[in-house]
């Protein structure tokens, strides 16, 4: 991405199981966890889940012995100009402004059975936070 060079699956799918893998382990030591990453596909979302065992199913494990973990996904949504307009103000970081249409391009928008909340970039960072925390607190994961 440095580079210009948009990422494929086949660039993503080893980082996302490493993800996958710290994540469980987190997890195993009853540790809460906030792991920022685009997981811009259902794909990539199921593989945080489940691992590699994800991969081709697009679903994640059922309840068992390596059941899938318990993931609130918060998904950012803006228009391009809003997103644009942040990536230019950044200086330093890895992803340049020619790859935001690629990620548009690649887009698979959480929907429903994911576990998700949807949140705009329109609102201000504090109320950006604090629907997050809200979602975190309980609301999103019915016991």
């Amino acid at each position: 991405m440095a580079e210009g060079i948009p990422l494929n699956d086949e660039d993503r799918i080893p980082w996302l199981c490493a993800l996958h893998e710290m994540l469980r382990r987190e997890d195993s030591s009853g540790q809460d966890t906030i792991l920022a990453c685009s997981a811009l596909k259902k794909m990539y979302r199921c593989v945080l889940l489940s691992g590699a065992s994800a991969i081709g199913s697009n679903q994640p494990e059922q309840p068992g012995e390596n059941a899938a973990l318990q993931i609130l996904f918060v998904h950012l949504d803006g228009p391009v100009d809003i997103i644009a307009g942040r990536l230019e103000k950044r200086r330093g970081h890895f992803m340049p402004l020619q790859l935001l249409k690629s990620q548009f391009d690649t887009l698979e928008p959480p929907s429903a059975p994911e576990n998700f909340i949807t949140v705009s970039l329109e609102k201000s960072l504090p109320e950006i936070v604090l629907e997050i925390e809200s979602a975190i607190r309980g609301e999103a994961f019915p016991e």
